[in-house]
């Protein structure tokens, strides 16, 4: 690899709001955004929201002659919607399901059904090894009374995860996804923290596009106004996150987003914004970083979210088992009510209205206890993720208490000593 190299990236992402019977004018947005795609002839293509196989082969089909390699990843029982079309060659993908993903019963949501995950591709760049990560976590619904705020912050610290035990052989790192978090939610600052990424909004030295990055805007005929809540001018809730390792430098030059219709003034390809990217990556003489001179505050950051995390994650763990043991004194209920008209109609009892009643009680104790596994898991998943936490937590607070000279050598090792100490 030649020292004074320059590779230039581009990158295209899109929460494309393709349900089935339900998403408006979904057929003729699917051709136009190929159209597009094709126009553009971007390097990487991360979608969300690609509901239906069909939609994903016939882009499949569009797109050959300028992305000849593509993949969609399934799961679920509806799909996660995630797919990828790459101008390069894909040379490994593999794909992770979230432990947790709302719930069954919430059939209006959904999310559980789609089997929410992130898909990883591996691509090989002039000698640079990239990995890139397309994700999509569970929606919010409602801000004021936010009941999946648990799951979407164990989907993020899974996500995060994910990425630090996938990417230690990538020289850069690529995150695209639809997070359903804003830059300062909980979930959001979490993945930042852990992972190192760096937001393309953020760090852009050429931005074009809809007010403060936003990739929901009210211009857009497809959002609704409720759903933007108190935010008039909309929210930022899709990013393009990118990190390189040592050695390397890189930079967004450009990052533009659509304005509530396509780049060429027609109606929108969704309600979401597209995101469309520049990056550059160059070779960056290894840096001598002297030891930290500002003590243990230097990791505060971090050890602040992972306290915040962890506390969320606490409470969603409370709140879970409180469901399991009202769940469990149903099924009990419902046993103790079988068994009495068990003995009411041995003994001589109505027995029509002894079956009668039977029904009904056999639905309260396989409903109860459907229940009750279900929200067992989910304690578990939440425990999960609360054990992993605080054991980073721990460590990052032995960095501290043992000075700025242990820091990095401390805060590396935790890092590193996680998927050990799992196995």
């Amino acid at each position: 690899m030649k020292p004074n190299f320059t590779v230039r990236l581009r990158v295209f992402n899109l929460n494309c709001w393709g349900i089935p019977y339900l998403s408006k004018h979904r057929a003729d947005r699917v051709k136009r955004l190929g159209d597009f795609l094709n126009m553009e002839s971007f390097d990487l293509a991360l979608l969300e929201e690609v509901w239906s196989e069909q939609d994903f082969q016939y882009l499949r089909q569009k797109l050959l002659p300028t992305y000849p390699a593509a993949h969609y990843f399934r799961s679920g029982i509806i799909g996660s919607g995630l797919c990828v079309f790459s101008k390069h060659p894909i040379q490994e993908f593999t794909q992770h399901v979230f432990t947790l993903n709302g719930y069954p019963y919430m059939i209006h949501h959904c999310d559980w059904f789609c089997g929410k995950a992130v898909g990883l591709l591996v691509l090989h760049l002039n000698g640079l090894v990239l990995n890139a990560y397309v994700t999509h976590l569970h929606a919010e619904y409602n801000r004021q009374k936010d009941i999946y705020l648990a799951h979407r912050v164990a989907q993020a610290w899974e996500l995060a995860q994910f990425i630090h035990h996938t990417s230690k052989k990538a020289d850069v790192v690529l995150l695209c996804g639809d997070l359903n978090l804003h830059p300062k939610d909980l979930g959001c600052r979490l993945l930042k923290e852990w992972t190192g990424l760096h937001d393309a909004y953020l760090e852009t030295q050429d931005f074009k596009g809809s007010e403060e990055g936003c990739t929901m805007v009210p211009k857009n005929c497809y959002v609704k106004q409720q759903e933007l809540g108190p935010f008039p001018l909309g929210i930022r809730i899709d990013y393009i996150l990118y990190k390189a390792v040592s050695g390397l430098c890189i930079s967004c030059k450009t990052l533009k987003t659509t304005t509530g219709h396509d780049p060429y003034s027609g109606p929108p390809f969704s309600d979401h914004e597209a995101l469309m990217a520049t990056l550059c990556v160059r070779h960056s003489p290894p840096q001598h970083n002297p030891s930290p001179t500002h003590g243990p505050a230097e990791s505060s950051p971090l050890t602040s979210v992972l306290r915040e995390a962890w506390a969320e994650v606490d409470q969603g763990m409370a709140q879970a088992h409180w469901w399991a043991t009202m769940a469990g004194y149903a099924v009990g209920l419902g046993l103790l009510l079988l068994a009495l008209l068990c003995a009411l109609a041995a003994g001589g009892w109505n027995r029509e209205a002894a079956l009668l009643l039977w029904t009904p009680n056999v639905g309260l104790v396989l409903g109860a206890g459907v229940f009750y596994l279900f929200h067992v898991q989910e304690a578990k998943g939440l425990f999960k993720t609360r054990t992993e936490l605080q054991h980073v937590l721990g460590r990052a607070r032995e960095a501290q208490d043992l000075g700025p000279e242990s820091q990095p050598a401390l805060l590396l090792g935790q890092q590193e000593g996680d998927r050990a100490e799992e196995q």
